[in-house]
């Protein structure tokens, strides 16, 4: 409980987290981070785990899943991995250049599809 009797959910409030992160930063001479900060650093680890931009969405309660986009610079990482992935299915099905030549650019959206 806090000082108005209010049942808090974490035990340690936000100015102490402040004081304790600006001490450490002091005493290690590392540049001073916002709390804030933590939040981005945990959503990009999250990403960089392989978490789907819903769940994460989910996990950090943003309203919109456009908000999760915003960090849409770090999921290409796994845009690579995807294609390769999708490239060694292919060629276990026989697939390979035969194939590739059905894969046309439709620039009117962006993106690539087969025909």
């Amino acid at each position: 409980m806090d000082m108005a009797g209010r049942i808090r959910i974490f035990q340690v409030t936000k100015s102490f987290l402040h004081h304790e992160i600006e001490r450490g930063c002091r005493i290690s001479g590392v540049k001073k981070i916002r709390i804030h900060d933590l939040r981005h650093s945990h959503i990009s680890m999250l990403i960089d785990m392989g978490f789907s931009a819903v769940a994460i969405a989910d996990r950090v309660g943003h309203e919109s899943i456009d908000i999760t986009y915003r960090y849409a610079h770090l999921f290409p990482s796994k845009q690579a991995e995807m294609a390769d992935k999708l490239d060694n299915a292919n060629a276990a099905f026989g697939g390979g250049e035969a194939m590739e030549n059905k894969i046309v650019s439709i620039e009117a959206f962006g993106r690539r599809k087969s025909i």
